[in-house]
């Protein structure tokens, strides 16, 4: 006997492809981001970012950290589908963080700043309202669960 399961339709392949796209273009720069602002030296990287002179240490390095573990998240639990459910978490959590870095910039009037950050944030949720809504991954527990409800 088996037993109807209330599930949205799965995304098409065209859908979950420009989500992976997105996803790894975004891990790819928060991810250097990260790095960047976790490894060189606060007057190498004042040359690039100019904010960072006027801002505590511990908070770049904080950022860093932010943005690298943001950048894994974003491709780790959904390549895996253990706990994909970390992924929109993941990137809702960079774009709070771009949100921050625009309201940042506007508040020092560096305007020209601004972009940047805007797009990524843009992008970041647009990944997570995909992998929450029309794009969502499965964990391999549920689909276990799910091939077995429909075999019995």
């Amino acid at each position: 006997m088996s037993v109807p399961m209330a599930s949205s339709p799965p995304a098409n392949g065209g859908l979950r492809t420009t989500f992976w796209v997105l996803q790894i273009l975004l891990a790819v720069v928060f991810g250097a981001s990260g790095i960047l602002k976790l490894s060189a030296p606060i007057e190498e990287l004042g040359k690039m970012l100019p904010w960072v002179h006027d801002a505590p240490e511990l908070m770049v390095r904080f950022i860093g950290i932010a943005e690298l573990i943001g950048a894994v998240g974003l491709i780790l639990p959904a390549a895996t589908r253990i706990s994909p459910i970390l992924t929109p978490f993941a990137s809702l959590s960079l774009t709070v963080v771009m949100t921050l870095a625009v309201l940042f910039h506007l508040t020092r009037k560096e305007f020209s700043a601004v972009p940047l950050p805007l797009v990524l944030g843009v992008l970041s949720g647009l990944v997570t309202w995909g992998r929450l809504q029309p794009a969502k991954i499965h964990s391999r527990r549920r689909e276990r669960r799910e091939a077995m409800l429909h075999n019995s």
